[in-house]
C-alpha cells in the first residue's frame, strides 16, 4: 500500500513537471527527497515507504523510510518488500503483450476463443468481448463487480467459479460506453495467459518478467517468497487508527489483478 501510494504521487506529479522544468543535471538533493517523503508519510498516514530514484538507467538513490511494521517497529530499508496492489495489473497486461508479440494471441481476439465457458450477462457482450476489453474497464459492469468473490480472505471461490458467475452480474451501463474500475476481468485476463502459455500465471510472470528483469527477490504472491525476513506487514485503518492487520493471502489464480506480488527495486 505504501509503495503504491508513493508511485501514484510520482505519476500524478510527473507530467506537469516534465512540461515546465528542464531535465535536472545537478546532483540529487537528498534532503529535498527526504522532505517530500516525510510529507507523504503524514499525508497518506502510512507507516513506511521505500523510494528509488533512477536516472539514465542508473539507480541514484534507494532508501527506506519509516517502519515496515507498527507492531515490531522494524525499519524499512531499500530492500524491503511490499505488496504492490493493483500495479499487478501492469504485469498481467505485459504478460499478454509478450504472448501477442510471439503471435500466440491478438489483442482483439475474442475471449471465448481461449475460454469457451466465458459468459457475460448479455449474449451480445459475450460474443464481442475481446482480450483488449478485459483490460480497459469498460465492460458495462459496475465498479468492483464481483470483488466479494475475492475479498475477504474467508472466500473460497476458484477462478472457474469466478468465470462462471460473471454471467449473473447485470450491467449498469452499455458495453464499452463508460469506465468503471474492475478487478474480476483481470483475473480472467490472467486465465487467458495461463491457457495460452499452458502454465500458471504465477509461473509465467516470474519466469518471463521478474527473473529476466533481475527481480530475484520478488514473487507473484507472499506465499511464494523464498525469503520473508524483510517484508512489510499489512496495515489498515481500524477504528480510525492505522494498525497491523492479517495479511491477505487469497489464491484465486494468485491474483493477476491486485496484491499478489511482493516487489523491490531491481
Amino acid at each position: 500500500m505504501s509503495l503504491l501510494l508513493w508511485a501514484l504521487a510520482l505519476l500524478t506529479a510527473g507530467p506537469a513537471l516534465a512540461q515546465t522544468a528542464p531535465i535536472p543535471t545537478a546532483p540529487l538533493d537528498l534532503a529535498a527527497v527526504d522532505a517530500v517523503v516525510a510529507r507523504t508519510l503524514k499525508a497518506f498516514d502510512v507507516p513506511g515507504i521505500a523510494v528509488a530514484v533512477v536516472k539514465d538507467g542508473q539507480v541514484v538513490m534507494a532508501k527506506g523510510y519509516g517502519v515496515r511494521s507498527l507492531a515490531t517497529k522494524a525499519p524499512v530499508n531499500a530492500n524491503t518488500l511490499f505488496g504492490i496492489g493493483s500495479n499487478t495489473k501492469a504485469f498481467t497486461t505485459a504478460a499478454l503483450g509478450l504472448l501477442v508479440d510471439e503471435g500466440k494471441l491478438r489483442w482483439d481476439d475474442k475471449v471465448t476463443d481461449y475460454i469457451p465457458e466465458f459468459k457475460m450477462y448479455d449474449p451480445y457482450v459475450t460474443a464481442e468481448f475481446t482480450v483488449r476489453d478485459l483490460l480497459c474497464h469498460r465492460s458495462g459492469m459496475g465498479r468492483g463487480a464481483g470483488d466479494l468473490m475475492r475479498y475477504p480472505d474467508s472466500t473460497n471461490f476458484t477462478i472457474n467459479d469466478l468465470i462462471h458467475n460473471l454471467r449473473y452480474f447485470r450491467p449498469v451501463t452499455s458495453f464499452r460506453s463508460q469506465y468503471a474500475y474492475d478487478n474480476s476481468l483481470y483475473l480472467v485476463a490472467g486465465e487467458v495467459v495461463a491457457r495460452v502459455a499452458k502454465q500458471p500465471w504465477t509461473t509465467f510472470v516470474e519466469t518471463r518478467l521478474l527473473q529476466p528483469l533481475g527481480m530475484r527477490r520478488s514473487a507473484t504472491s507472499f506465499s511464494r517468497l523464498s525469503d520473508q525476513t524483510n517484508v512489510a506487514d499489512a496495515h489498515a485503518q481500524v477504528d480510525g487508527r492505522v494498525q497491523v492487520v492479517r495479511r491477505y493471502l487469497g489464491s484465486t489464480a494468485d491474483r493477476p489483478c491486485s496484491a499478489p506480488a511482493a516487489s523491490t527495486a531491481v
